[in-house]
């Protein structure tokens, strides 16, 4: 098995670092005046990457790339939930992450699906 980490090596992990400069910027308070919903992006995004990190790849392209956008996927709905719960009103923002929960949703149900049918 070919571990996720191998395949960016140091300088993806630097790469990395520098895709999050607002994490850098959120000081010890863990957020940005928002309510919380600033760090609920980033977290949801740590979560993605950690997830995605630490996941042994099996060289099987379908698969891979099923266990990699389940996480992917999950960060989207973590990202659109929390902006529903940030008690902002733009009806269509609130309406995108609405459908982007559900989408995420559908498509996460559809690849652990195909992963109980086709990952051996």
């Amino acid at each position: 098995m070919i571990r996720f980490l191998s395949l960016v090596g140091a300088a993806g992990l630097t790469a990395g670092v520098a895709l999050f400069p607002a994490q850098a910027q959120m000081g010890h308070g863990g957020h940005m005046g928002d309510g919380g919903a600033s760090h609920s992006y980033m977290q949801a995004m740590k979560s993605m990457h950690d997830g995605m990190a630490g996941m042994e790849l099996t060289g099987k392209p379908g698969v891979d790339f099923a266990l990699m956008m389940i996480p992917h996927h999950q960060s989207a709905i973590d990202m659109a939930k929390a902006y529903l719960e940030s008690g902002e009103d733009d009806a269509e923002l609130t309406r995108l992450s609405e459908e982007i929960i559900a989408a995420q949703e559908g498509e996460i149900a559809f690849l652990k699906d195909w992963l109980a049918k086709n990952r051996q």
